[in-house]
């Protein structure tokens, strides 16, 4: 079964084929993904790796966390499951971010 893996602290100049090319030296890889920025199209510093079994997976934890790709020391782990976000939406409690007082009475 196939095990997703986070990849963290990656350059920003980190394209999705380093990824692939780096981790399929340790098993075999069943996709990379890089994480962007949708604004500005730029690396946020992350991305997955899905490894084709959990061997693949544990072995390539082992071999490539904590260690320097492209100029900089990564984080190799099993990635979490995805989590739903709330639909709040704002953030700013229920006044948003406007109210009132002050102690003056205006007659």
């Amino acid at each position: 079964m196939a095990k997703k893996l986070y990849v963290g602290n990656l350059s920003y100049n980190t394209v999705e084929e380093d990824l692939r090319e780096a981790f399929s030296k340790l098993g075999e890889v069943v996709s990379a993904t890089l994480i962007v920025d949708q604004s500005s199209g730029r690396s946020k510093g992350f991305g997955f790796v899905e490894m084709a079994s959990d061997e693949d997976a544990a072995k390539a934890i082992t071999a490539m966390n904590g260690t320097m790709f492209m100029e900089r020391t990564i984080t190799v782990n099993e990635a979490k499951p995805k989590t739903e976000r709330s639909g709040s939406g704002g953030g700013r409690g229920d006044r948003g971010g406007y109210g009132g007082g002050g102690g003056r009475s205006w007659r």
